[in-house]
């Protein structure tokens, strides 16, 4: 499965979520922009950017890469974002169905991967680990932009 399909079936699953919650979801025309899709949740637009994680067999966990993909026809090139590209992070791991919600100032001090470590063997939690179906930060954060407008 290449992995533009990858990410479109992980957009697609983000989609279906959103719209299980009720909120509203907009998708921009092309992929030119930092974000994939925005969530309206409250009144309240939130960019997001969505990744689809692959299994690394060395480390035994799912990887997502949190750079930015930029090509033209002959480079590809891995670009840093930025705290003004989007609001969060959805990583998706399609073998669980299963999405960590990242902030984005968590998302980009990562270094170019995130571990996302799915096995119990590990006598402390990753830091990922908080970020696990935390859809209530996406909740969080509506409330407080919608306490400011």
């Amino acid at each position: 499965m290449s992995t533009k399909l990858k990410g479109d079936i992980a957009e697609q699953a983000a989609i279906l979520k959103g719209l299980k919650f009720g909120w509203g979801v907009l998708k921009p025309i092309g992929d030119r922009l930092p974000y994939d899709l925005v969530f309206e949740v409250s009144n309240v637009f939130l960019k997001i950017q969505v990744k689809s994680a692959w299994f690394d067999e060395k480390s035994s966990n799912y990887v997502v890469d949190n750079r930015r993909t930029k090509t033209n026809r002959r480079v590809m090139l891995g670009e840093a974002y930025t705290l003004s590209d989007f609001d969060f992070a959805l990583a998706y791991i399609q073998e669980l169905d299963l999405f960590y919600v990242f902030p984005v100032d968590v998302f980009i001090n990562y270094g170019s991967e995130i571990h996302l470590v799915e096995c119990d063997k590990r006598q402390r939690k990753p830091r990922s680990a908080l970020y696990k179906k935390a859809w209530e930060l996406i909740l969080q954060r509506a409330a407080r932009k919608e306490t400011y407008a």
